[in-house]
């Protein structure tokens, strides 16, 4: 069984992946640039690397007026909770900056569950490159092939499977169809959902074969 569980924050623990679409569609009307919802909300999930890193306000915007209104997930705290009580070992791997994680976390009522968190600060470059799964990895002290990833995107699975590790999909991100996410090792409608299954879930099968 795992040892070691990595959480992307964003659409899995808290849903903000449509608040991130808006504040970065109203940062670019301030630029004079007007882009639709529907341009924007894919690339969610990706870091500001992979954007327009230069784009000025968007983190002000995305604090000051997006923040008060998001949510903890369905079941995100229970789901953290009883794998604490697991004893699995839980570490973050945001694209965000610290600050921001920090806050999502607070809004998760999950910062007391983790064991470390690393965001954009530990990583040259965001998901889907590697880097920020391969910092989250190191500070669980485990092989990749005791860890899996719990996120929402397309990008979560990819950053993962390119440091070596498998991915539970989750829902709950908002926009993905299962087809976009069918290399998951698993896809659940969101924590609550991962939480009623668990007995049945990756987390009580054999680990995958190491190759030779």
């Amino acid at each position: 069984m795992y040892r070691a569980v990595i959480f992307d924050v964003d659409g899995t623990l808290v849903d903000s992946n449509d608040a991130h679409a808006w504040a970065w569609i109203q940062a670019l009307a301030e630029g004079g640039r007007h882009v639709d919802f529907a341009r924007v909300r894919p690339l969610i999930g990706k870091g500001g690397d992979k954007l327009l890193p230069e784009l000025a306000g968007i983190r002000r915007i995305f604090q000051r007026e997006f923040i008060p209104r998001i949510n903890a997930t369905r079941g995100a705290q229970q789901l953290l909770e009883w794998m604490r009580d697991e004893r699995l070992t839980l570490v973050v791997a945001s694209s965000a900056e610290t600050s921001e994680v920090r806050d999502l976390l607070r809004i998760a009522g999950a910062v007391r569950f983790f064991d470390a968190t690393t965001s954009s600060d530990e990583a040259d470059r965001s998901k889907p490159d590697p880097d920020i799964v391969h910092a989250a990895l190191e500070r669980t002290g485990c092989r990749a092939s005791e860890a899996i990833m719990i996120g929402d995107t397309p990008y979560d699975i990819e950053a993962a499977d390119r440091a070596g590790i498998g991915t539970i999909a989750l829902r709950c991100g908002g926009w993905w169809s299962d087809g976009d996410l069918s290399r998951a090792v698993a896809i659940y409608a969101d924590p609550a959902d991962l939480l009623n299954h668990y007995d049945v879930s990756p987390f009580k099968r054999p680990l995958p074969a190491r190759s030779a």
